[in-house]
């Protein structure tokens, strides 16, 4: 019998409710009514809508979150009890400030207009520092006559933690309470069933006219072309107990923290009006992502969901960014080693040795309603960990911090050798979360962590132990290098035996996971060693660690490129006519900048150029219909239409660090840029710069205290260089093989 839900009709006789076998599923229940806006500063981060507003239009999950809360739920500017019309709005190119304008519209009395509309002109500037949210909200009347008017704002918090906010049902809450301080102060405070006091403190000046819990109105009369301004701050007491400011000063002092940040990172500068856009954009969202730890700097994963220490994500940012910004992997590198795991906890996916998956600081990780308050569930960062220690150390000659970490890495190693095979086979596993079971952690651990992205070519989910072919790759090349690290410090033995384990690996490797009849690396193998013979993206972040032979390598590199995976927007996650191929899936389908990236530097690796030129122009055609052409988390893998653009994914994150990144690492593959501190050379092998390109400038190159800027020109299939400065004598080279 057919059944029918909300409209829906399926002749099945399983329930229309897919979303069970996903705890952590993020809905999306409608369409938002207007767009959103970010900015973000530490822990703390703000998700508007075009007028400046939280919570006043619906489709979104906005509002003034720190450290998994959610403070301010409501903030709603009116104009005699009208929401104003949008000129227009934006985020400054730093990502600073949020700036709309906004004017009154038609306003009648008595069936008359008394105030027509784009009299009022209202400016909201908004900005974010250190743990509060700081508006300046300027009003000028461009009539020639008086006029008075009621501005009001309406407000409210629900400390919603940030599990709530994405759609988790709770049984119990805290308790909340609400006063009114004197003539400009309100007061929100949440006593959690954590034991945790939280409150929003709301600061007006001047003073209202008239203030309650939920609102404030201002009555104003308003002369001829006079501005008048009005400031609204919202300060986070939680985790921590930030400074109260002036608006001015505020902004001054993060101006100034924004440029000392910036002043040592690499900048790319090029031909291409829109790359050079998206690099910039790339650049501010990766520098309002980086959050300072007591470790060092440390990109969060992105916005709205992910705001948070990822070590996966955080350590392929790293990755991405280490040719232009090596101090992003220190940092990275540091906080990872201090919370790497050290005991067994089923409940957290804790093992000793094994580098963490997500940091959560909101209540309902604090009472373990959610396992991530440290969580351990992901087979690859600690590899990843290894891999990038090692490139960190080749691209910088920094000893002392191989020598700080090399204990870290020993664990990690340990751990690879152990607990993550778990059957002894020589190859990374992870049992994951049963759906059915008490455990709430993960049930897929790679990248691609959705309950139904590793499945059989019948389409049947795979059943654990599951060891994915790229963390395979990962572990060959965390072997490779941490045996150079070993060199480095003396340990010949140790070198020498990780290199004989890598070699050992690369070959068990294209026993058990090569396809011949595919073309490609299965996607991995199961509890029973079965392969699960799909073509996916998988297959593609192989070759960046070099485990594939070149024949088998230039097989996987076609078949990236082919028509069932290569959408003309870039690399889908899985090939067309696959089972479970949906390009509107999260991870079956989609295409993810990120993933295209580490493919394209694989590409590059084994000198596959054209294939390199072909992603990178599909992604730079992709990012030229993107809203400030910033790249989101992912984006719909359907086939390129003539005169549209890509199909956007209704609840990616954006911005997201490991898709920032992603152009900074394309660059790196189209260069193939190489440092090497022992000799004091940059070398450029075989660079190459596509048809979109005709020049690429690399500024601030440092490496052992020296500066390089250099720029590349293309010459009809050949690259010339010249160097514009260098200042410390680094001998700067290109080579062609």
């Amino acid at each position: 019998m057919p059944i029918e839900l909300a409209g829906v009709t399926a002749s099945s006789n399983k329930p229309i409710n897919s979303v069970e076998e996903a705890p952590f599923y993020i809905p999306s229940t409608g369409p938002s009514a207007r767009p959103r806006r970010v900015l973000k500063h530490g822990d703390t981060f703000a998700v508007f809508d075009s007028h400046g507003d939280f919570g006043a239009s619906a489709g979104g999950h906005d509002g003034l979150f720190d450290h998994d809360t959610r403070y301010l739920s409501r903030l709603e500017l009116l104009i005699n009890g009208m929401q104003p019309l949008l000129l227009g709005s934006g985020i400054r190119d730093d990502n600073l400030t949020l700036t709309v304008d906004l004017t009154n519209p038609d306003i009648y009395f008595e069936n008359h207009i008394v105030l027509p509309r784009d009299t009022i002109h209202i400016v909201r500037t908004a900005y974010l520092w250190n743990g509060a949210a700081h508006q300046r909200i300027a009003i000028t009347n461009h009539s020639e006559d008086v006029v008075s008017l009621s501005l009001s704002l309406s407000f409210a918090s629900d400390f919603a933690d940030l599990f709530e906010v994405r759609g988790q049902r709770r049984i119990r809450r805290g308790l909340m309470r609400e006063e009114v301080r004197g003539s400009s102060q309100v007061t929100y405070a949440y006593a959690g069933l954590d034991g945790v006091v939280r409150r929003a403190e709301l600061h007006l000046d001047p003073a209202p006219t008239q203030l309650l819990a939920s609102a404030a109105v201002y009555r104003l009369r308003l002369d001829p072309r006079i501005a008048q301004n009005m400031f609204f701050a919202t300060y986070c007491h939680g985790k921590r107990t930030p400074r109260a400011t002036t608006y001015f000063r505020g902004l001054m002092a993060s101006n100034r923290a924004r440029r000392a940040v910036t002043k040592k990172s690499g900048v790319v500068q090029t031909s291409n009006g829109v790359l050079n856009e998206a690099l910039c954009r790339a650049a501010a969202d990766l520098c309002m992502l980086n959050t300072e730890t007591k470790d060092g700097p440390y990109p969060y994963a992105g916005i709205p969901w992910y705001s948070t220490t990822f070590g996966r994500d955080g350590l392929i940012t790293a990755l991405q960014l280490l040719w232009c910004d090596p101090a992003i992997a220190k940092g990275v590198l540091s906080h990872l080693a201090a919370n790497q795991a050290t005991k067994f906890d089923s409940a957290s996916d804790s093992e000793p040795g094994k580098i963490l998956h997500e940091v959560r600081y909101g209540e309902m990780a604090a009472l373990k309603e959610v396992p991530f308050g440290l969580y351990y569930g992901s087979v690859d960062s600690t590899p990843l960990f290894v891999v990038l220690l090692g490139m960190y150390v080749e691209r910088t000659g920094d000893d002392s911090t191989l020598r700080a970490l090399w204990p870290a890495t020993e664990r990690a190693l340990e751990w690879m050798d152990n607990s993550g095979d778990l059957d002894g086979d020589g190859f990374l596993e992870y049992r994951g979360t049963s759906s059915g079971g008490d455990r709430q952690g993960l049930l897929n651990q790679g990248w691609k962590d959705s309950f139904d992205a590793v499945f059989h070519a019948n389409g049947d989910l795979a059943e654990g132990p599951i060891a994915l072919c790229e963390v395979q790759a990962y572990a060959y090349a965390a072997k490779r290098f941490a045996s150079r690290c070993a060199y480095r410090l003396g340990d010949g033995d140790k070198s020498r035996r990780l290199n004989d384990e890598a070699d050992t690996l690369a070959r068990r490797f294209e026993e058990a996971f090569w396809c011949d009849d595919l073309g490609v690396y299965a996607l991995a193998l199961d509890g029973k060693k079965m392969p699960c013979r799909v073509r996916t993206s998988n297959a593609g972040q192989v070759l960046w660690t070099g485990i594939a032979g070149p024949d088998r390598a230039r097989r996987v590199a076609d078949a990236m490129t082919s028509p069932s995976f290569f959408s003309g927007w870039g690399i889908r996650t899985v090939g067309k006519g696959e089972p479970r191929y949906n390009p509107m899936s999260y991870h079956n389908g989609s295409i993810w900048p990120h993933d295209n990236a580490l493919i394209a530097l694989g590409m590059a690796r084994y000198g596959f150029h054209e294939h390199v030129d072909k992603v990178f122009e599909a992604m730079l055609a992709a990012a030229s219909y993107m809203e400030l052409r910033r790249f989101p988390e992912l984006y719909c893998g359907f086939r390129r239409r003539p005169g549209a653009g890509p199909t956007l994914y209704p609840v990616a994150c954006s911005p997201q660090a490991w898709a920032s990144g992603s152009l900074f690492l394309m660059i790196q593959a189209l260069l193939s840029i190489e440092f090497s501190p022992e000799s004091r050379e940059i070398r450029f092998r075989n660079p190459r710069l596509p048809v979109s390109i005709n020049q690429i400038t690399l500024r601030q190159l440092r490496m052992n205290g020296a500066l390089v800027d250099v720029e590349l020109q293309r010459a009809g299939s050949h690259v010339s260089m010249r160097v514009l400065r260098n200042v410390g004598e680094v001998q700067v080279s290109m080579i062609l093989n």
